[in-house]
C-alpha cells in the first residue's frame, strides 16, 4: 500500500467513523483519534463483507458497503464508549 493508499484508507476511515458516531444516539466519550481508527477498521472489513457478499463492486456508489461499513462503525463506536464508561 502506498502513501495514496494509506491517505486514502484515512480520509475515508474519518467520514466512515464520523458517519458511524452519528448513528449512535447520545455523546460519546471517545476522541477523535479513536472515532478515526474505528471507522479505518469498519472501512477495511465492510469492505471485505461486501466483497464476500459479491456487493463491493457494483456501477455507481456502492450503497451497500457503505451502509455495511458505517454499521460497523456504528457497533464500534458504542463498544469502545460502553469500555471507556465502565472505567
Amino acid at each position: 500500500m502506498g502513501i495514496a493508499g494509506v491517505f486514502s484508507a484515512i480520509v475515508i476511515g474519518i467520514v466512515i467513523g464520523v458517519l458511524g458516531r452519528l448513528v449512535v444516539p447520545g455523546r460519546q466519550h471517545i476522541g477523535v483519534i479513536w472515532t478515526i481508527l474505528v471507522g479505518i477498521v469498519a472501512a477495511f472489513v465492510g469492505t471485505g463483507i461486501a466483497a464476500a457478499f459479491g456487493v463491493a463492486d457494483t456501477k455507481g456508489i456502492d450503497w451497500i458497503e457503505i451502509v455495511i461499513q458505517v454499521v460497523l462503525a456504528a457497533v464500534g463506536v458504542t463498544f469502545l464508549d460502553r469500555a471507556k464508561s465502565r472505567r
